[in-house]
């Protein structure tokens, strides 16, 4: 048990939700390399955002993936934006539902945030396709 795992559950199961959006290899990589130093910020995250916020009722996981695009796109964040729009992707969103998020993104974060946004998705996207046709070649 981590130090950030909660008795009533909210760890565990943000890190079922995560794994589930993510992906199992994303979490591994992102837990296996983080420090002792950097642990507890991945415990909250873990145990807040999606034990907490992505486990509500309140909105769909499609519709949390495509918050997430264009609140990332308005943070300029785009490390995080291609984690999320594989993400989103998981979670069944559609390449056009993708662009329709950063073209809002666009009118109202501003043209520089939202151009950097689409090229992030535009290479994520590409990796996807490239994994689904089993070349590996973006």
């Amino acid at each position: 048990m981590t130090s950030g795992a909660t008795t009533d559950g909210r760890y565990e199961q943000g890190l079922a939700i995560r794994r589930e959006v993510l992906g199992d290899a994303h979490v591994d990589r992102s837990l296996a390399g983080v420090s002792d130093f950097a642990r507890p910020v991945q415990e909250y995250v873990t145990r807040t955002a999606w034990g907490e916020i992505w486990s509500r009722p309140g909105l769909d996981r499609r519709t949390r993936s495509l918050l997430n695009l264009v609140m990332l796109t308005a943070l300029n964040r785009n490390h995080e934006l291609g984690v999320h729009v594989r993400g989103a992707v998981t979670n069944g969103c559609t390449e056009v539902e993708i662009q329709e998020a950063l073209l809002q993104a666009a009118a109202y974060c501003g043209a520089p945030a939202a151009l950097e946004s689409f090229r992030v998705a535009e290479r994520v996207l590409g990796e996807l396709a490239a994994e689904r046709n089993g070349t590996g070649r973006v």
